[in-house]
């Protein structure tokens, strides 16, 4: 391959000819839908391997952010060992139906004439480049397949955090007593969000219950986060209950730290982008203060920092200063020099706020959410 007048586009599709080991029949497998246009989970898994898509990195192929959304399925079935996601949270549920993503946020994606085009191209490198041809012929049957994969965290996919027992009393699901709540009606302030917000509840030095009770007591708030989840996780709670019986008139959101493991800053912000625009459907009348997801990790080169970081910039687009009002609390938690967390605000962790962290969390929103709830 050396000395082959095809190099370039054979190291273009490098990526992509891994894939020939893998049977034709199982080269989607672990697909679902691609997200739907307004007009992101478990490690993707697929060649060539992370987040960074086809032919390698965030350029990915023809030039978005997510590229084909983590590279190619790995050749299992949804919920297998080698390339086939679950649906992420405890528990590894099925992928859902993707879930509409506003344009601010969406990964631009190929369109169907360039995915044409470059599936013709390496259709005719498996005919012309002698490499190429014997690895075709050694795996004969195997078909080339651009189709973008699915970004899981813009899916309305139901996760462990969600099932029929987790984390709930009684035997029963804490997703179930949030629909319960729902159908009871009469809440002015809903909390949204995993663990960070979840904790909220919890009492003592390491929960943010007592601060709850001094600033926000007096109102009519439920909580329906819970610890562990992500956006997928999150939209398949809304689309089957926790969004209907009620109307709030604000909304406190953070959500898509959980998703660090498997998803990309881009895909990230999908994911969130997808959260309020099922809100926006869901509580037309509420006022959403989408909050940037909070630092976490022992300095600002961690990686799931640096992915939030960059989610939270697109995410800022969603800010209409009508409906939906960004806010980014992140440089009250960190030293201005060095970026590490200020101590005391969080736990050992670096990811959740102590109770000291809640206090500077309630001073920061509390009117502001007074204001949205007028």
């Amino acid at each position: 391959m050396k000395n082959s007048p095809y190099l370039p586009v054979t190291l273009a599709v490098l990526g992509l000819l891994c894939t020939l080991a893998v049977p034709a029949s199982l080269i989607h497998a672990a697909d679902a839908a691609p997200a739907a246009p307004a007009a992101p989970g478990q490690p993707p898994g697929g060649f060539p391997g992370g987040a960074g898509g086809f032919p390698g990195g965030a350029g990915g192929f023809p030039g978005g952010a997510g590229g084909f959304q983590g590279g190619f399925p790995g050749g299992a079935p949804a919920g297998g060992q080698r390339g086939g996601p679950r649906g992420g949270g405890r528990g590894g549920y099925a992928i859902g139906p993707a879930a509409p993503v506003p344009p601010e946020v969406a990964i631009p994606h190929p369109t169907t004439e360039e995915i044409t085009q470059a599936e013709a191209a390496l259709n005719r490198l498996a005919e012309t480049d002698p490499a190429t041809k014997s690895l075709v012929e050694k795996y004969p049957g195997t078909t080339f397949s651009l189709k973008p994969r699915v970004n899981i965290a813009a899916t309305y996919t139901q996760t462990g955090q969600r099932n029929a027992t987790y984390a709930g009393r009684g035997g029963i699901g804490r997703h179930y007593t949030f629909v319960a709540r729902a159908n009871q009606g009469d809440i002015d302030l809903l909390f949204h969000g995993d663990s960070i917000t979840d904790w909220w509840q919890q009492a003592g030095a390491q929960g943010g219950k007592e601060v709850f009770d001094k600033y926000f007591g007096g109102l009519k708030v439920a909580n329906f986060a819970i610890a562990g989840d992500t956006t997928q996780g999150l939209l398949w709670g809304l689309q089957n209950g926790e969004g209907q019986g009620f109307s709030p008139k604000a909304i406190m959101l953070m959500i898509g730290t959980n998703n660090t493991g498997s998803s990309t800053g881009p895909q990230i912000a999908e994911g969130v982008g997808a959260v309020v625009m099922e809100m926006r459907k869901d509580f037309p009348n509420a006022k959403i203060l989408l909050l940037a997801i909070f630092p976490r990790g022992a300095g600002p080169n961690d990686g799931a920092r640096r992915k939030n970081d960059e989610a939270n910039k697109i995410i800022a687009k969603l800010d209409d200063n009508e409906h939906v009002f960004f806010m980014d609390l992140g440089p009250k938690f960190l030293d201005p020099t060095t970026g590490v967390l200020l101590p005391g605000l969080f736990r050992n962790d670096n990811l959740h706020p102590a109770a000291p962290g809640y206090e500077v969390w309630a001073q920061a929103v509390k009117d502001k959410l007074a204001e949205l709830m007028k």
